[in-house]
């Protein structure tokens, strides 16, 4: 057996230029004797190219330090290669991004380094499914994107696009966060959709859809990523008092609850139409596909280190 296939590959991928979280995670590690490659990502572009790297060397656990963006470039990368090679490989997760919903869903907790790495070297598998969005691009080039947490379409898509810019000129995080949610309310709040989930035929006006594979930022919170299920939350118009009800309700867990909020469980969501809705995959923009598209699952095709 090569060194490789018994070394941890671990892409590293800071949230800013402060380099004490790599040096308590590598502290930590160093101290349980686990065996390692380290690699760092300046960009999204740099994981897919570094996540390569890594699977051609011949890495059998891969440890991706970030949140759920740097995932979803894992697991984009791996699945480019053949089913023989990506089922060799177990994906794990240290917790360092903006939003770490994945990791939040199996108890993984930002922080708790310890635990953390005492939990991935039991090595407990869990095969979990993904879902794909198939698109046409600008272009019209027939694209394809997986994700392991959700696809959000509509008004959470626009809200990623306004705290996208804002942060570019606040640059703080949680002041970007405040500006997109404030920026919210004067900005187009519905989108005219022509949508197909199950046999129910969907054609008005919807605020946003979240269909997710995972916990959905919380707005698909009984989504299980093992169960060949997507959920669905299709929110219709509601009044903006309304909307700020349910932000307190999506913080609460009970997003469910709200009067305005329609789910489904199904395999597919063909959408027909959705004029000017922004799409976004695991927490980044994707931006708007050309005419309809469909998001599918694709079950069990990733092996995912859980707590033991």
């Amino acid at each position: 057996m090569s060194e490789a296939n018994t070394r941890w590959g671990i892409l590293y991928c800071p949230k800013g230029r402060n380099s004490k979280q790599r040096e308590k995670i590598q502290k930590v590690l160093d101290e349980r004797l686990v065996q390692y490659d380290f690699v760092q990502s300046e960009s999204s572009d740099s994981v897919e190219r570094l996540m390569t790297m890594l699977i051609r060397n011949g890495y059998k656990t891969i440890i991706i330090v970030g949140g759920d963006s740097a995932l979803n470039d894992a697991v984009n990368c791996l699945m480019n290669e053949e089913k023989q090679v990506r089922d060799q490989i177990a994906l794990g997760v240290i917790p360092n991004g903006i939003v770490n919903d994945f990791a939040r869903y199996w108890d993984i907790k930002e922080g708790n380094l310890e635990q953390t790495i005492d939990s991935l070297k039991q090595h407990r598998v869990r095969t979990v499914d993904l879902g794909c969005i198939r698109y046409k691009n600008k272009k019209g080039e027939q694209c394809h994107r997986y994700f392991l947490n959700c696809v959000n379409i509509g008004l959470i898509a626009d809200v990623m696009n306004l705290r996208k810019q804002a942060r570019s000129l606040l640059g703080s995080h949680t002041l970007s966060f405040i500006a997109s949610i404030i920026l919210m309310i004067f900005h187009r709040m519905e989108y005219k959709m022509h949508l197909k989930i199950n046999s129910d035929v969907v054609n008005r006006k919807v605020m946003t859809m979240c269909v997710g594979s995972g916990p959905g930022y919380g707005q698909t919170p009984s989504a299980v990523p093992y169960n060949g299920m997507l959920d669905v939350s299709l929110v219709y118009h509601t009044e903006v008092v309304q909307v700020f009800a349910g932000l307190w309700l999506l913080v609460t867990g009970r997003f469910l609850n709200h009067r305005s909020v329609h789910p489904y469980r199904t395999r597919e969501v063909e959408v027909i139409e959705a004029k000017h809705a922004l799409v976004g995959v695991d927490g980044r923009l994707l931006g708007t596909p050309e005419g309809s598209y469909r998001i599918t699952i694709e079950q069990e095709v990733i092996n995912f280190l859980i707590p033991a």
